[in-house]
């Protein structure tokens, strides 16, 4: 996989009062991923060239 794009030590941080696993930051950064990826579809579909809150 390509560079995470999630940040793990800001994901760490976020994580109250769990542990964080190596494999969770590669599932959270996917996930993410996924998300970019149909909120700019929707955008595009919906004719802008700018994702927003609502993309998602």
């Amino acid at each position: 996989m390509a560079d995470l794009i999630i940040s793990k030590s800001k994901t760490k941080e976020a994580v109250k009062e769990c542990n964080v696993s190596g494999e969770f930051y590669d599932a959270l950064d996917a996930k993410v991923r996924e998300l970019i990826k149909t909120a700019e579809k929707r955008a595009l579909a919906n004719g802008r060239k700018t994702v927003r809150p609502q993309d998602l």
